[in-house]
């Protein structure tokens, strides 16, 4: 063979030795295209699996989480059916001073010369309100307003008022009968003025009265004192301008308006007198449960204070708007509230919570909540009690309802303890027993 021949078969056998050396390569470059098919597809089969369900499956996962068993125990309490509303603490009785009528017999002007008191000031019996014109305007204790002058000769329930007043502060009517205005009352009257820095007012005596000593024989005519001269006599006077009676202690003063200066009309201090009430007012569904003599509590929510009381009224008709008010009525009924028990003064004006107690079991009886409770097809009131893990129907009676519970004792043949567990929520699905 010659050197040409040999060199042009050299590269035939180069390449055949190539190609036997790339052959595992592309065996191994095959296999490893197969684990990747395969996984591609493992993995896709999985995603498919995945996001791919049955409907039974589906409705399955949707379904909603089996409920609960809510039970509660079987107690034994006084039960009370309550009614909650507002009120508002208030004096029992409150009155308004003026002025009008002070002085102005013996001043050209009526305006006002001293305003000792403030508000909020507590007063005492006997004190000195204001003074007009330089006449004096004082507080006594009495039920009966000052409706009229009195003076000697003057008789009456109002004179007993004033003399039983100015008894209460020391100044004693002497030998006068109670009801009739004597020397005895006139002398009381001009010790009490005198004390205060005042002289009484002069008055002439009424003409057609007469004082009666207990014999029945004329004063005047006693002492030889003829007509004219008893006539011409000035006597003591308490003008009834000059009086402002409250019912009950304590009294205080609500709002003091006068300074000295003022023109003397209309109304210069306003007063509060007596024991606090609380006044308050029932919706229309409620009025029926409300009725006079019923418990009450009493709680302020600004203080904490507490108090018992009673409803001392309650209206028959809703309460209308006042004139002018541009509120509309609601239909509610007013109440008052008397208390039992001490009721701070200051809590005047304040408002308060009325629990009241409508009905009561008045001891302590078996109760369950309301939810408990049910009425079957076959008339039975039934309660189901949780034992240990089977629900067993028990029957019962009620008695009252009130506070979201009801009384109830067991039906013949049927057990129920303080402490059993009652449903008050079931999940369907328990198998129930019955008893």
């Amino acid at each position: 063979m010659s050197d040409t021949a040999v060199e042009e078969h050299r590269p035939h056998g180069r390449a055949d030795a190539r190609r036997h050396r790339d052959r595992p390569s592309r065996r191994r470059r095959f296999l490893v295209l197969v684990v990747l098919g395969s996984t591609v597809l493992t993995g896709a089969g999985v995603v498919t699996a995945t996001f791919v369900k049955s409907p039974a499956q589906a409705a399955a996962d949707t379904r909603p989480p089996a409920p609960s068993v809510l039970t509660a125990p079987v107690q034994k309490k006084v039960l009370s059916d309550t009614v909650i509303t507002r009120g508002k603490v208030a004096a029992s009785q409150r009155l308004d001073v003026s002025g009008e009528g002070v002085g102005e017999k013996s001043s050209g002007r009526s305006v006002v010369t001293k305003a000792p008191v403030r508000t909020g000031q507590p007063l005492r019996m006997g004190q000195l309100l204001l003074e007009i014109s330089g006449r004096p305007v004082f507080v006594l204790r009495g039920e009966v307003p000052a409706y009229r002058d009195l003076g000697p000769g003057s008789t009456g329930q109002d004179v007993s008022q004033l003399q039983q007043a100015l008894a209460g502060l020391g100044y004693g009517s002497g030998n006068d009968r109670a009801g009739t205005f004597g020397p005895g009352t006139e002398a009381a009257v001009t010790r009490f003025y005198r004390a205060h820095g005042h002289a009484p007012a002069q008055g002439q005596p009424d003409p057609l009265a007469s004082t009666q000593n207990p014999a029945g024989k004329d004063e005047a005519e006693e002492r030889g004192v003829g007509d004219e001269a008893r006539r011409a006599t000035p006597t003591v006077t308490v003008p009834m301008a000059e009086i402002v009676y409250v019912r009950a202690e304590p009294a205080f003063v609500d709002q003091a308006h006068a300074e000295v200066g003022d023109d003397a009309r209309g109304e210069l201090i306003s007063i509060s007198a007596g024991k606090p009430i609380v006044e308050g007012s029932v919706r229309p569904d409620l009025k029926r449960l409300v009725k006079p003599g019923m418990k009450v509590s009493i709680a302020s929510e600004v203080t904490g204070s507490r108090a018992a009381g009673e409803v001392e009224y309650v209206a028959a008709k809703p309460t209308e708007p006042e004139k002018g008010s541009e509120q509309a009525a609601d239909g509610s009924y007013a109440i008052k509230v008397k208390p039992t028990t001490t009721l701070p003064a200051d809590l005047v004006g304040e408002d308060v919570r009325l629990t009241i107690t409508a009905a009561s079991s008045k001891k302590p009886v078996l109760a369950v909540p309301t939810a408990a409770v049910s009425a079957g097809e076959d008339g039975h009131t039934t309660v189901t009690v949780l034992r240990g893990q089977r629900e067993v129907r028990t029957r019962v009676d009620t008695g009252m309802a009130a506070d979201g519970y009801v009384e109830v004792s067991p039906a013949e043949g049927s057990r129920l303890a303080v402490g059993d567990r009652v449903i008050v929520g079931t999940d369907e699905r328990r198998p129930v027993t019955g008893s």
